[in-house]
């Protein structure tokens, strides 16, 4: 079942002066796309007549997840429709293969964390482009016993074994940084690899690990089932992990208008969702398409979208959603260098691009 676009539903007062509120300018017509997502030669927008253009979006999370809010309501709430796009969101199996994918060229966009773009440019020479910003601080948590073994300060794991979803990625870096935020080397904790259910909750109730990196809606499924699970919020001790929209170098040059699109549309999704306070109408929305656990309970929901949200804005409503600030950009790098992450010397404003972003 396809959600009915927002611009179709009968309008309470509240959601009338929501939406007047948060009027976006709509992304300009022209251009086209990757062959393989569907191109259209002859440009057009969706009000053209020819039906809207398609896109594959990548993302390295699971679709079943609330940090994939933006992208889930801009489908759902139709947001892409309005602006003339048909979008598919694609799973990727992490971020190294989303990556992978941008590159070969399958697809124009994704969505990827700061460290990793960073890391595969520097490293790699890889011609990524950073175009927007959606989360502005590290969605990730890290679980663990308040029994057996509390983590409230980076000191606290020194000597343990911390659980990873994959060995070298940026969950594991982001545990390096918490650490080297402190002075700790990272080879003061050991790491495991381990899965990101629930479930693997069990591991740290029998001390075989101390904690595990998951996602904010995980993290609040465990602290409501169980109230020995403690959250630790790496977002005190880490600057470096926001999660960027990411296209390629050719990309940015051939598919302008494309990505202008599917940035105004996630703009407003945002925003709707910035603006609706307990999330009653969004949750509404993203129920009409989708189903999966952390969706499915009221609590966890409003409690993981409200941790998102802070995300989303830095904690500044006033901030302009999506833009990659300068500032905070450069220090992210030099937080990497600083802990031996990444070489030095590098110009980090050349990886990014704030030209497609909708003008509010």
């Amino acid at each position: 079942m396809r959600y009915t676009p927002r611009n179709e539903l009968p309008l309470s007062r509240r959601s009338f002066l929501s939406r007047t509120a948060l009027a976006v300018t709509a992304a300009t017509a022209g251009g086209g796309l990757l062959a393989a997502c569907g191109s259209d030669p002859e440009g057009g927008g969706g009000d053209s007549g020819d039906g809207p253009r398609k896109l594959t979006f990548l993302s390295p999370l699971p679709l079943d997840t609330l940090s994939l809010a933006p992208e889930l309501l801009a489908d759902a709430g139709g947001y892409f429709e309005k602006h003339g796009l048909e979008v598919e969101l694609q799973a990727t199996k992490g971020t190294a293969q989303a990556i992978q994918t941008l590159l070969s060229g399958v697809a124009p966009i994704a969505r990827v964390g700061q460290i990793d773009a960073m890391t595969a440019i520097v490293t790699a020479g890889q011609p990524l482009v950073g175009i927007a910003m959606p989360f502005r601080t590290t969605a990730l948590r890290f679980v663990y016993s308040k029994k057996n073994h509390p983590l409230e300060k980076p000191e606290d794991m020194v000597g343990t074994t911390m659980g990873v979803p994959s060995e070298g990625g940026t969950s594991d870096k982001v545990v390096s940084l918490v650490l080297a935020s402190s002075g700790i080397a990272p080879i003061e904790v050991k790491r495991q690899v381990v899965g990101l259910s629930p479930g693997t909750f069990t591991l740290v109730q029998q001390g075989r690990i101390a904690g595990y990196v998951v996602s904010i809606d995980t993290a609040n499924i465990l602290t409501a089932q169980n109230p020995d699970a403690g959250v630790f919020d790496p977002t005190k001790y880490v600057k470096s992990d926001g999660q960027i929209y990411a296209t390629t170098k050719e990309g940015l040059a051939k598919e302008p208008d494309a990505l202008r699109r599917f940035l105004a549309a996630i703009h407003e999704a945002m925003a709707f969702m910035v603006a609706d306070e307990n999330f009653d109408e969004t949750i509404e929305i993203l129920r009409g398409k989708y189903k999966f656990a952390t969706l499915d309970n009221d609590a966890i929901a409003r409690a993981s979208l409200g941790m998102l949200r802070e995300s989303w804005t830095g904690g500044d409503p006033s901030k302009p959603l999506l833009v990659i600030d300068e500032a905070a950009w450069a220090a992210g790098y030099k937080e990497l260098t600083d802990a031996g992450l990444l070489q030095s010397g590098e110009d980090p404003k050349s990886w990014f691009d704030n030209s497609l972003l909708p003008k509010s």
